[in-house]
């Protein structure tokens, strides 16, 4: 167990965001300049909307101590490249949803540390572990951002290899997302069972409202609708594997996936049955 912590979690995190990396281009960061309204509103929504829910979400649910601060964590991890994906299944906007999944990584380095450290002080009052903030965001540098900036780089300097191996590193990616979930649900199964009458409604309720949250939000201000569909999953599809990975690191566990990983693991399998019908929902839209 003290390898898959150590080392399989991380290094299956890590080729997830390559991944991610290999598919951008500066002229995708460009695209920040040119679309700062609609990038600023998907932006404000992960940062403030979606833990905003997770904690009236926390609260409805009556979730309390590393649970609920697990729920925090996964409100606060973005997308990444599962959000890429169904945008484009979704007939949304894909340039869109990697500009805004490549600039809400990069700013999570700095807000997953801070807002997962007060949310452990809050949840977890005398049982909350020690945190340290700049060690948190760099290991949250080294884990998502590095990654994504030598995929970059390899796209930039061999641009027909990238090409080649992109598709293959997406497949990869996929399915070291899947056992890193079953990893963590078959590490906490008792506790998985003993609550899954309420974090697993809990969860759903999660990705439903920010979904539904961001569509709502998008169309109020006016966007497009394949800019709406893109804001709604880029706001409501969660990184179950950072969650899970970072969940060791934040209570300094070695011998396992602790608890406060498992609501990550429990939303990386509920995301799929109610994100699905919405998004075929979305993909049939016309207006």
């Amino acid at each position: 167990m003290d390898i898959l912590v150590n080392v399989v979690l991380p290094l299956s995190l890590a080729i997830i965001m390559f991944s991610l990396g290999i598919g951008l281009t500066l002229a995708d960061f460009k695209r920040v300049a040119e679309r700062g309204w609609v990038l600023a509103i998907g932006a404000t929504c992960q940062i403030i909307f979606l833990p905003i829910t997770a904690y009236l979400i926390i609260a409805l649910f009556g979730l309390t101590g590393a649970l609920a601060a697990g729920v925090m964590l996964i409100a606060l991890c973005p997308g990444g490249v599962t959000s890429n994906v169904v945008t484009r299944l979704a007939g949304g906007d894909v340039a869109l949803s990697v500009s805004l999944t490549a600039l809400i990584s990069l700013v999570s380095i700095l807000t997953v540390p801070v807002m997962i450290g007060w949310a452990v002080v809050h949840f977890m009052g005398a049982d909350a572990p020690d945190i340290s903030v700049t060690t948190l965001a760099f290991a949250m540098f080294l884990l998502t951002m590095l990654p994504v900036i030598l995929g970059m780089v390899l796209r930039h300097i061999a641009t027909p290899l990238a090409d080649r191996i992109e598709p293959v590193l997406i497949k990869v990616a996929s399915v070291l997302f899947i056992l890193i979930i079953l990893a963590a649900i078959a590490s906490n199964w008792a506790l998985l069972i003993a609550n899954a009458g309420t974090l697993g409604p809990a969860l759903m309720a999660l990705n439903l409202s920010t979904m539904i949250g961001g569509l709502l939000i998008a169309t109020a201000l006016g966007l497009t609708l394949r800019e709406r569909k893109t804001i709604s999953i880029e706001v409501g599809i969660q990184n179950g594997s950072l969650g899970i990975t970072l969940a060791p690191l934040i209570v300094g566990a070695s011998n396992g996936i602790p608890t406060i990983g498992l609501p990550s693991a429990m939303y990386g399998v509920i995301m799929y049955i109610t994100a699905i019908p919405f998004v075929l929902w979305l993909k049939g839209r016309k207006s």
